[in-house]
């Protein structure tokens, strides 16, 4: 069974540098940003190659959780490095791993939370399987397919559309208190809540 003292380590995926900044792809960087506002923490530099801030997150109380918001720098297909560094610089079992990220197959606003599984073929999932195994949770954050005969990696590098826009707040408003859910309360709970 897990160590009750080890901290959840939540891992946003995407691409650093201010040109990825609204890409679809960097969703996961906007919902550890916003989690870290939350918890009241400001990223700093990590020689894991990663930005992180640590916190608790959750209601006062045994369900209050140590947790480390992490966003490697090292560029989407190459995250399992600096999480898996972080994993074994904090000492955070396999499953108090979150990764939340794009997902294809799933439309756009939709939340679905998982433990393990395939990686659809996104790139910083496989990454991480590679580096770690699959045993990690995900909050996958629904962008849809691309338009037409677009290509998947233009579609996922392009900034969400004027029409997508309007929802994104709300979306990864939702997808930050999925992401408390889960730390505070466990997966079955935040399926139940937030899978649609």
């Amino acid at each position: 069974m897990s160590d009750d003292a080890a901290p959840w380590l939540i891992v946003g995926l995407g691409n650093p540098g201010a040109e990825y900044a609204g890409n679809r792809h960097n969703i996961g960087f906007m919902v550890v940003d916003l989690l870290a506002e939350r918890i009241g923490g400001k990223f700093k530099a990590h020689k894991a190659r990663a930005q992180v801030v640590e916190g608790r997150m959750g209601p006062p109380g045994p369900a209050n959780r140590r947790v480390v918001l992490a966003k490697p720098m090292s560029f989407m297909n190459l995250s399992g490095g600096p999480v898996t560094a972080l994993r074994d610089f904090y000492k955070v079992p396999l499953e108090r791993i979150v990764a939340v990220h794009d997902e294809l197959d799933i439309d756009y606003p939709t939340l679905r939370l998982k433990l393990g599984g395939g990686d659809n073929g996104h790139n910083g999932l496989k990454s991480m399987t590679k580096s770690m195994g699959a045993d990690y949770h995900r909050v996958r954050c629904g962008i849809g397919r691309p338009p037409g005969r677009m290509q998947v990696a233009d579609f996922v590098l392009k900034d969400f559309s004027s029409t997508e826009r309007k929802e994104l707040d709300w979306f990864v408003d939702r997808a930050a208190d999925s992401v408390e859910c889960l730390v505070a309360e466990g997966l079955e709970r935040a399926q139940s809540a937030y899978n649609s």
